[in-house]
């Protein structure tokens, strides 16, 4: 090669390393939520996913998004969507190693706990293809609890470590996947304006449903729960994309969405045009029905975005460990040794929040403090840690310059994916609402956020004092709903007390006292990089940063 392409002062890529081991704050959490027992399932799926084999997986699917194909070649409407082989290699990976369904199939104690660290990792090499999984998972206690009938016949599949991609009767098939169609356009997250109508048949338990979905994820899975109109009010159907005698369901893709980010993922709009669709629940209760399915893929919305801002620090620590600038690693260079370890504390922060939320999932059945905990946490974490993703994405994408801006980093699709878990599930205000309303009606959910808090408020003057603080206005409130306008302010303060009470009573000492000073006590800045003096920020950053090799 001529002189002028020797390759100088570029950091090795980041592969062929374990995630698990190079990321403490998921190992602890682990154990400490009583999943110890899954230790070696997860470390081997943080291998895979750091391998360069899934890494090209993940690059392969995003880069060849799905197709759809309304027809065949005769003129017969088939309504498939085809997906590059990258896909089916990651989803049939997340289906193998039961992110779709293991506590639903094994409900052993950490089951939830080990299920969203496995989430957690193998969604860092692609998000897109979570969805269907998380979809799958929640689906399950949906039917459970709504309609055990549809379970019985349903359930065994959703659940199967099975990945068989192709439309069938649901009864031919070893394994299926589970999606939900609720937006229309005129209603977005106000579902109650939905327009889609349910009418009974002569059929015993069959409803023919009609309308237009403007959103639905995963439009290639074998059932959906989908809200429409009955006589008696809006009512959850679940609408099975093949019939039991072969035929298919008149479930119609119109067209799949153009996306900022979640690319390998398709979404699409959806005609139902008087599609057979069997009732989950109550006629009229459709709402709390599918709210059950919400609950769980909150919690995954949570997972997600604490793992992609942990592959965002994991990214931009790795680059600053092998470039160097000025005569320094950019590792050692105070600034942006600041930059780093505002981001990693932002990161686990995150990341122990996400654990602690499953965590309440798996003891919620068993304990009515835990059940208000996790009521109130999902909302609030969904809110805050969704947020946060993107604000990370950017940063870490800064601390790679020029490279970060390029396709081959990785970087620009971590900053497309990170806004739409805030999307998903609820958008900020809605969560933020959600927020009120416990507090409204479910007292007990404060009450078992603030058991939460004191343990560490009596070790940590900075909480203490920020807790108090909020208990104060919190208690001169008469109507919590009435704090509409400021709910936002109120829902993130929970959640950065919830944060730091988690990283005084388990996280790194280090990082707890960045937090404390930063985001509980308010001496930073508005930007990353603006942690205030004193703080052992070579520590965090040594803590944050992957280990090849």
């Amino acid at each position: 090669m001529p002189p002028t392409h020797e390759v100088l002062n570029q950091p090795p890529p980041l592969a062929g390393y374990d995630l698990y081991d190079s990321d403490p704050v998921l190992g602890e959490a682990l154990h400490r939520e009583g999943a110890a027992w899954a230790d070696d399932r997860v470390r081997a799926l943080g291998v895979l996913a750091g391998g360069p084999e899934a890494i090209a997986w993940g690059e392969a699917a995003d880069a060849n998004p799905p197709r759809l194909r309304t027809h065949d070649r005769h003129g017969r409407r088939i309504d498939e969507v085809d997906f590059h082989p990258a896909w089916h290699r990651l989803l049939g990976t997340a289906v193998s190693s039961g992110l779709h369904a293991a506590p639903w199939r094994d409900p052993r104690p950490g089951a939830q706990v080990a299920r969203a660290a496995g989430f957690y990792l193998w969604t860092q090499v692609e998000a897109g293809h979570g969805c269907p999984v998380s979809m799958t998972f929640a689906a399950v206690p949906a039917l459970r609890a709504a309609a055990p009938d549809l379970a019985r016949v349903w359930e065994p599949k959703l659940t199967a470590p099975v990945y068989e991609p192709g439309l069938a009767p649901v009864a031919a098939k070893a394994g299926a996947l589970c999606g939900m169609a609720m937006t229309e356009k005129q209603g977005g997250s106000d579902v109650r304006a939905n327009t889609t109508t349910a009418a009974p048949t002569t059929d015993d338990g069959v409803w023919l449903l009609t309308g237009h979905k403007w959103f639905c994820s995963a439009p290639m899975s074998d059932a959906f729960l989908v809200l429409a109109q009955a006589p008696a009010g809006l009512s959850c159907f679940l609408v099975p994309r093949v019939l039991p005698d072969g035929a298919r369901n008149r479930f119609h893709l119109q067209r799949l969405k153009d996306k900022l980010g979640n690319r390998a993922n398709a979404s699409a709009e959806v005609e139902l045009d008087g599609a057979a669709a069997w009732p989950v629940g109550e006629p009229g209760r459709g709402l709390a029905a599918i709210l059950e399915m919400v609950n769980h893929t909150r919690l995954d919305c949570v997972v997600g975005s604490a793992a992609l801002m942990r592959q965002a620090v994991a990214q931009a620590s790795h680059h600053a460990a092998h470039r160097s600038a000025f005569g320094r690693r950019l590792a050692d260079q105070p600034l942006m040794a600041n930059v780093l370890a505002d981001l990693a504390v932002e990161s686990e922060a995150a990341t122990l929040l996400a654990m602690r939320v499953a965590g309440a999932f798996d003891r919620a059945d068993g304990d009515p403090a835990e059940a208000a905990f996790r009521r109130l946490a999902t909302a609030v974490a969904k809110y805050w840690v969704c947020k946060r993703a993107p604000a990370v994405a950017a940063e870490a994408l800064e601390c790679l310059g020029g490279n970060g801006y390029v396709e081959e980093s990785g970087m620009p699709r971590l900053y497309r994916e990170a806004p739409l878990n805030s999307i998903w599930e609820g958008a900020g205000n809605i969560n933020s609402l959600d927020v009120l309303r416990v507090l409204a009606r479910q007292p007990e959910g404060l009450a078992a956020l603030l058991d939460e808090l004191a343990p560490a408020r009596a070790a940590e003057p900075r909480l203490e004092r920020a807790a108090a603080a909020l208990e104060r206005e919190l208690g001169a409130a008469a109507d919590p709903v009435g704090l509409q306008a400021g709910a936002r302010r109120l829902v993130e303060r929970l959640a950065v007390l919830l944060q730091a009470a988690l990283l005084v009573g388990h996280g790194h000492p280090a990082v707890a006292d960045a937090f404390c000073a930063s985001r509980v006590a308010g001496d930073r800045g508005a930007a990353f990089g603006t942690l205030p003096p004193g703080l052992d920020l070579a520590a965090i950053v040594e803590r944050a940063t992957p280990k090849v090799g």
